[in-house]
């Protein structure tokens, strides 16, 4: 477990996230990183928690309708 800091960016609250922690995101400045919220508190991580969903959903009008993608594609 780590430790952050909460500090006072501008008007508003940030917190500190130690190299280490952007190492492994493997992020940097303007990058941008979510909160979702679970039954053990929050929880960071790189995707928004419906994205796969919504790929989900995708995957599944691309499959159903691949002849007329690939019509349209000519």
């Amino acid at each position: 477990m780590l430790k952050v800091k909460v500090t006072v960016v501008g008007n508003s609250m940030g917190i500190e996230l130690p190299q280490e922690v952007l190492n492994k995101f493997n992020v940097g400045k303007d990058d941008a990183l979510y909160l979702v919220e679970s039954a053990e508190g929050f929880v960071l991580t790189l995707h928004q928690q419906d994205f796969a969903s919504q790929m989900e959903a995708a995957e599944k009008v691309l499959k159903k309708y691949s002849n007329a993608f690939q019509e349209l594609a000519k």
